[in-house]
């Protein structure tokens, strides 16, 4: 693991702007497809250039070798069972309270690097860092909060649904010593395979007739809010570790807010300004507690 450099940061806020565009294709997808089949045709679509590009560069897929055991439990943790608890638990919350949910994921990633990890120890700045962070997104979100029994066990699945990314990230880190593409696109054929049976199973989806907006938008989600994504993400993860990556949680709210000026015209308080300030606060005090020695807590 290195020091975050200026490339870094640029992949990072490359990754943001992806998975915040997502947000856009996805309701756009929930028009003709359903949730199951959203993440099943956005796996597969997102699977196909990673395994063209493979072949390409003559990489080895390994999703059949003897590691198999591991590309197919991240492809499981990290992308099946994720996309179907927040899936099913957005449903039922309201949109503010989801995005500070998601945002919880340098929280746990800062916490399971520490145990798991030898190198991503806690130390003062990095908590105060990911803590400011995460206040500047409940800041922005924070107007009528409402947890009560109709949503509380959504909530819990939208928040299990982000740890488990950074399990599966934690997972990845094991397997660091193989090639990115190899990696992605070995996880990505096993997420299918869980997929397909289940998939076919819920929602029977070769009997819609959908839009041709919402494929579009299905086929956008695939290769690039999956497929591009995970390269990008493998390789911060990686090179920067989990909780400079899990940083990416913070920006793709601000990215949406922004994406949501550009396109709809919406408006841009003083609140995301302030929100966007606490951000790069955050996410600077994250990789200051990399770069300096620093008592442990």
């Amino acid at each position: 693991m290195r020091e975050p450099k200026f490339i870094d940061y640029v992949l990072l806020t490359v990754l943001a702007l992806i998975w915040a565009s997502a947000f856009f294709n996805i309701k756009i997808a929930t028009y003709s497809y359903g949730p199951v089949t959203i993440a099943f045709l956005r796996i597969l679509f997102g699977s196909i250039p990673v395994v063209l590009l493979c072949l390409y560069k003559k990489i080895k897929i390994e999703a059949f070798s003897k590691d198999w055991y591991w590309f197919a439990a991240i492809g499981l943790i990290n992308l099946v069972i994720p996309f179907f608890l927040i899936a099913y638990g957005v449903q039922s919350v309201q949109s503010n309270l989801a995005a500070i949910l998601m945002a919880s994921t340098p929280l746990s990633a800062t916490v399971l690097a520490h145990i798991f990890t030898e190198n991503e120890k806690i130390n003062l700045t990095k908590v105060i860092g990911v803590l400011v962070g995460f206040s500047g997104i409940v800041f922005l979100f924070s107007d009528n909060i409402l947890i009560n029994e109709s949503n509380f066990l959504s909530a819990i699945l939208i928040l299990i649904g982000s740890t488990f990314y950074v399990i599966g990230g934690l997972l990845t880190i094991k397997i660091s010593n193989k090639k990115n593409e190899n990696v992605t696109a070995s996880i990505l054929i096993w997420a299918t395979i869980f997929l397909i049976p289940i998939t076919a199973y819920t929602e029977q989806p070769w009997n819609l007739n959908p839009s041709l907006n919402s494929t579009i938008s299905v086929i956008y989600l695939g290769i690039f809010a999956t497929g591009l994504a995970w390269l990008l993400r493998f390789k911060i993860l990686i090179n920067n570790g989990l909780v400079f990556q899990a940083q990416v949680a913070y920006l793709i709210p601000i990215f949406g807010i922004i994406l949501g000026y550009i396109f709809l015209k919406e408006l841009i308080t003083p609140k995301v300004l302030i929100a966007v300030v606490a951000v790069i606060i955050g996410i600077y005090l994250v990789k200051k507690s990399n770069t300096k020695k620093i008592t442990s807590i």
